[in-house]
């Protein structure tokens, strides 16, 4: 049985947010995700009429997983949280995203350029990698 299939970019997006941010995520209030300072703004710019998240006639489709992020930022770093030096734990929210195959080039790197300009982390974990989705039909 052949399943049809379609070949996307997937990108995930590592996103710090404030514990109150984090707690109010899990029990599922979008408002407070909304109104976080870097979710929001990581949330609008993969709800703009863009290449991101388009499912054909679903639009702006977004993966919201809660979570943290443990590192140890070096004697060199610059870090926005954490001290260097000392193993850090930072709530963090992963935005998975979608980007056509066919999307136009310069579309997607503008909503890229976006993305790292509004993210706040000195080494930003931004990820792009590839998939395939299941296509009913």
């Amino acid at each position: 049985m052949t399943t049809a299939s379609r070949t996307v970019t997937t990108i995930r997006i590592f996103c710090p947010v404030q514990a109150a941010t984090l707690a109010a995520a899990i029990a599922g209030d979008a408002a407070a995700m909304d109104a976080d300072p870097v979710l929001g703004a990581m949330l609008a710019i993969l709800r703009d009429d863009g290449p991101l998240g388009d499912f054909g006639i679903y639009r702006n489709v977004v993966e919201i997983a809660p979570g943290w992020e443990s590192f140890r930022p070096t004697e060199d770093a610059n870090p926005t949280s954490g001290t260097a030096g000392a193993v850090a734990l930072s709530p963090t929210i992963v935005l998975t995203t979608y980007i056509a195959a066919d999307a136009p080039a310069e579309a997607v790197d503008a909503a890229l350029a976006r993305i790292m300009a509004a993210h706040p982390w000195e080494v930003p974990v931004v990820e792009i990698g590839s998939a395939r989705l299941l296509v009913r039909g």
